[in-house]
């Protein structure tokens, strides 16, 4: 049976009694991209179909630290307490830090330990509980009031978090049921968060906000102002308690002369992206035709802003009809109408260019933005 909420994370599971050995097994030929690590003591035990693969450890302390940082999830088959004090000195923050959950060993309950949110830990503890027949157990305020978390709205559509230390203001305010200014102008998170703790118009500024938006904020100091209003505009007066959210919906196409500078092309993207008031978190990729796959400046932009390069032939480049900016010269020496332009709406699925070709130095650059239903 798969699993299909973790078959995607890299797990392991721990084990050092006979009682949890039996139970790794068990989880081990049902999670899919599983590891078992056991303690040597019971290393004897171990079915015969798992013993190649199993991991042996002297220290469970040690072997835990060693790994820590390598999985996406930890499934902890002994007390809480053992759990608690192998993980505590590495644990850093809730937005990095794997899940682990704790599950005893004769699987009566499975704890949600940490990273109950954004490392999926409330998940994976339902579905070892599915698996092994425990009785789940998490603590998350948000989950057992039955209320939106904000950090799991935020992780199920994909979005950056850019100031993490206001989760806690927005998810008190759910548990308040204290209503929010919600902006989302692509309508990500709305869906997600009951209509009676939205707000329609912000009357002062004790009223916690969210933004959900690739555009550059402009904070200001007025009541009374409508949810549209800020929508266009991108402006709000609750600086204090507005969590940002950035989606993932801008395509940076770009093309340049051989061998243009990384920091060339870093300015060219800083200045057009601060011209036309967007947000560098929300690039989802890079794009360019692919005679630059070797092009070391461009290669290093990506790597440096951790963004994928997505090439195009010619072929495919001179698909795209809705050229705003057309270059004879690009034409003349590569046989394609359009760069950055191009690339940038291919990659984005065909979605809108946003910013039109832009030629500064050696470099264009342009940016289309991807449609809510394709991230």
């Amino acid at each position: 049976m798969r699993h299909l909420l973790i078959e995607t994370k890299k797990i392991s599971i721990w084990a050092i009694t006979p009682g949890g050995l039996k139970i790794g097994e068990e989880l081990l030929r049902s999670i899919p991209n599983s590891h078992l690590f056991i303690s040597k003591k019971i290393a004897n035990l171990v079915d015969g179909s798992f013993a190649k693969t199993a991991f042996l450890f002297d220290s469970l302390s040690a072997m835990f630290q060693q790994e820590f940082n390598n999985y996406d999830a930890h499934i902890c088959i002994f007390s809480t307490g053992i759990a608690v004090r192998i993980a505590a000195p590495l644990i850093k923050s809730k937005l990095s830090d794997p899940a682990i959950v704790v599950i005893d060993d004769r699987a009566i309950h499975a704890i949600s330990l940490v990273s109950g949110h954004l490392g999926g830990a409330n998940r994976l503890t339902i579905e070892v509980a599915k698996i092994t027949g425990a009785s789940p157990v998490i603590t998350t305020a948000t989950d057992i009031n039955q209320l939106p978390s904000i950090d799991m709205v935020a992780k199920d559509e994909h979005l950056i978090i850019e100031n993490p230390d206001m989760i806690k203001e927005i998810n008190m305010a759910f548990l308040k049921k204290e209503p929010i200014m919600v902006i989302d102008p692509m309508n990500l998170i709305t869906p997600h968060i009951p209509k009676e703790l939205q707000l329609d118009k912000i009357q002062n500024s004790n009223v916690a906000s969210v933004i959900c938006s690739d555009l550059n904020i402009y904070w200001g100091r007025v009541g009374g102002v409508s949810r549209e209003t800020l929508t266009q505009n991108i402006w709000c007066c609750l600086e204090e308690r507005t969590l940002i959210l950035r989606p993932l919906s801008l395509i940076v196409g770009m093309g340049c002369n051989r061998g243009t500078t990384k920091d060339e092309l870093a300015e060219l993207l800083k200045c057009s992206f601060i011209e036309h008031n967007l947000s560098t978190n929300s690039i989802a990729a890079f794009a360019t035709t692919s005679l630059k796959k070797d092009e070391h400046g461009l290669l290093e932009l990506a790597k440096s802003f951790k963004k994928p390069i997505k090439f195009y032939d010619n072929d495919e480049l001179n698909s795209v009809k809705n050229i705003k900016t057309p270059s004879k010269m690009v034409k003349k020496h590569i046989g394609v109408k359009s760069v950055c332009e191009a690339a940038a709406i291919l990659a984005s699925h065909n979605g809108r260019l946003i910013v039109p070709k832009i030629k500064q130095g050696n470099a264009t650059l342009a940016v289309a933005r991807i449609e809510p239903n394709f991230l």
